[in-house]
C-alpha cells in the first residue's frame, strides 16, 4: 500500500505571537513543529503500514527548514519524502498549494492521502479538500476511525453534534481529527535512521509548473493581536443585591441582555 502524509511546518503551539513593524507575523527565535493534526495522519499512516505494508511518503512544500518537520516524521517512522520548494514560490495561498501538492503527490504512486485536518496557524482548513479536487478523487474531512477493505475505505467522521460512517473508494484524502489516535514519539533508533532516508527536492520547474500561474487568489490585508483580557470584577453585598446588580451590569454595560 502506497500512502502518502502532507503535513506542514507549523509555529510550536506555546510559541508567543509577535507582529512585526509592518504588521506581518515575526518568527524570529521561534520554535518551528509538525502541524499538531498533521502527526495524527503520520501515525495513521503508520498503522496502516504495519497492518497492509507498504511505504509511508511524506510530502510537503516551503523553505529549506521544512526540512526538519519532515526529518521528524521520519524518526516517527515515515519511509521518504518529497520537499517542493523553489524561491518563486512565495507565501502561496490555499488554492496555490493545493496545487502543487497534487501536482508533486502525482508523479508517484498512492492510495491513500492523509493530512490533518486543519493547520493551527492559518486554521483555513482548505488544502486538502482543494488537492483532493485538484487530483479529481474523493475526500473525507476530521477522521476518528479509518479502516481499509480492499479498494475501499471506511472512515468515521466527526459532524456537528455527532459523527457519520462514509464510505468510499480508493485513492481518497482523508484528514485526522483528534481523537483518531496517539501519536508515537520518535525512538532514538528512528533518529538516527531518519538521517539517511530519502529526501527528494523539486522545484516548481520539475512539477512543469509556472510561478506566474500561481499567483494569489486571496491576500490577508493585515493581522493584529486580540485585545488584552480585562481583569474580573467582583460584586458585593448579600446575594439578592448583587443579582440585582450583576443584571445591570450585564445590561448596561456589557449590553448582553
Amino acid at each position: 500500500m502506497n500512502i502518502v502524509v502532507c503535513l506542514k511546518q507549523t509555529f510550536d503551539t506555546e510559541a508567543k505571537i509577535v507582529l512585526s513593524g509592518s504588521g506581518k507575523i515575526d518568527d524570529t527565535g521561534v520554535k518551528l513543529v509538525i502541524n499538531p493534526y498533521d502527526e495524527f495522519a503520520i501515525e495513521e499512516a503508520l498503522k496502516l503500514k504495519e497492518k497492509f505494508g507498504g511505504e509511508v511518503t511524506l510530502v510537503s512544500m516551503g523553505v529549506e527548514k521544512v526540512q526538519e518537520a519532515m526529518r521528524t516524521g521520519f524518526a516517527m517512522g515515515a519511509d521518504k519524502g518529497i520537499l517542493v520548494t523553489d524561491p518563486e514560490l512565495v507565501n502561496p495561498d490555499e488554492w496555490a498549494a493545493a496545487e502543487v501538492l497534487a501536482k508533486a503527490i502525482s508523479q508517484i504512486p498512492y492510495d491513500i492521502i492523509l493530512t490533518g485536518r486543519i493547520a493551527i496557524d492559518d486554521q483555513s482548513s482548505q488544502v486538502a479538500v482543494r488537492m483532493a479536487d485538484a487530483l479529481m478523487i474523493p475526500s473525507v474531512s476530521s477522521i476518528l476511525e479509518l479502516s481499509i477493505d480492499g479498494d475501499k475505505a471506511t472512515a468515521r467522521r466527526e459532524i456537528d453534534g455527532g459523527t457519520e460512517i462514509i464510505e468510499v473508494a480508493l485513492p481518497a484524502v482523508f484528514t485526522a481529527q483528534k481523537g483518531l489516535n496517539i501519536p508515537r514519539l520518535p525512538s532514538m533508533a528512528g533518529i538516527m535512521k531518519a538521517k539517511s532516508k530519502e529526501l527528494k527536492k523539486l522545484s516548481l520547474a520539475d512539477l512543469g509548473l509556472d510561478a506566474k500561474e500561481l499567483a494569489r487568489k486571496m491576500s490577508e490585508v493585515s493581522f493584529s493581536l486580540p485585545s488584552p483580557r480585562k481583569g474580573g470584577k467582583v460584586i458585593p453585598g448579600e446575594a439578592a443585591d448583587a443579582a440585582k446588580e450583576l443584571a445591570r451590569l450585564l445590561r448596561e454595560e456589557a449590553k448582553v441582555i
